[in-house]
């Protein structure tokens, strides 16, 4: 039976070793060698030979961190599949892991026999979800709205407002607010949404069914 490359990408050595002992010890999974940053790693992946089917991929670490590397997998070295093996056990890390292309997110307290089964599961299609993150995935990951939050009523109203032909003035009369505010909560959900204008509001509220046409 074919042996599986599994790369772990770990700051901290003596963890980064111990997290290597474990996977070659599981059946036809090996570890050819250990990487302390994505910097390193990216360095390793230009020779052929080097490029593994799995990487183990701590999220915070010194040069360049998971995220970064991960983005960079995901476009230079699809055939890798990521799995996050991280102390980062928040929403918004792991939605931000998932998005830049991990086919799983682990916890590094993780149970010996989960890492192993991750390990199988991703080989053989290609993700693993815990039940925890695959919760946050349904409610969040396929959410446009934004990880800071779900929008506020006030907010939504706000952006009905806009999706009008009411201007900001007379925006700030009808929700009884001063223009100062008004251009707050804009500033805010520019911000919040990654958006720059008032056409880009107007499109994720149609998109978002918060106005229909």
């Amino acid at each position: 039976m074919k042996t599986h490359k599994v790369v772990v990408v770990e700051d901290h050595i003596l963890l980064s070793q111990a997290i290597a002992g474990l996977v070659n010890s599981f059946d036809n999974f090996k570890v050819p060698y250990l990487c302390k940053n994505g910097k390193e790693l990216l360095t390793y992946l230009k020779t052929p030979q080097n490029v593994p089917e799995i990487v183990l991929m701590d999220v915070n670490m010194p040069i360049l961190n998971g995220i970064e590397t991960t983005e960079i997998i995901k476009k230079e070295y699809p055939q890798i599949n990521v799995i996050a093996l991280s102390v980062e056990g928040n929403d918004e890390t792991i939605i931000k892991m998932l998005k830049a292309g991990a086919k799983g997110y682990l916890l590094k307290d993780v149970e010996k026999e989960v890492l192993e089964t991750a390990l199988k599961e991703v080989i053989h299609t290609g993700y693993y979800h815990t039940k925890n993150v695959a919760n946050i995935l349904i409610n969040s990951l396929n959410d446009d709205t934004p990880s800071e939050g779900r929008l506020k009523d006030r907010e939504i109203e706000f952006i009905k407002l806009v999706c009008s032909e009411l201007t900001y003035k007379e925006i700030a009369e009808k929700m009884f607010l001063s223009p100062k505010t008004i251009d707050g909560y804009r500033d805010t959900l520019f911000q919040k949404l990654n958006i720059k204008n008032k056409i880009g509001l107007v499109l994720y509220a149609i998109k978002n069914k918060i106005v229909n046409l």
